[in-house]
């Protein structure tokens, strides 16, 4: 238990950090999951637009301190890599 007052207001603040990273995480891993359903289903034109989709998702979590800007850049090159090999 915190001591302090600015230990308690830490606790506050990290339990509404924790929600707010967890739902943005989540948003982009289930924007990565129907980019791939859509890789899956091998319309490139549906592809191509759930892809734009999933990087604005990824570029949102790098601002929002979500995600690193290296391991975004992984996944939107391993994203980039798998629709270019369906076309």
């Amino acid at each position: 238990m915190p001591n302090h007052k600015s230990a308690e207001k830490r606790v506050r603040q990290t339990e509404r950090r924790e929600v707010i990273n967890q739902a943005n995480s989540t948003r982009v891993r289930g924007q990565i999951r129907a980019f791939r359903e859509s890789l899956a289903g091998k319309d490139k034109k549906a592809a191509q637009t759930s892809y734009r989709e999933t990087v604005s998702a990824i570029d949102k979590a790098i601002q929002k301190g979500v995600l690193h800007a290296n391991t975004a850049a992984r996944y939107k090159s391993r994203l980039a890599a798998q629709l270019n090999k369906l076309a």
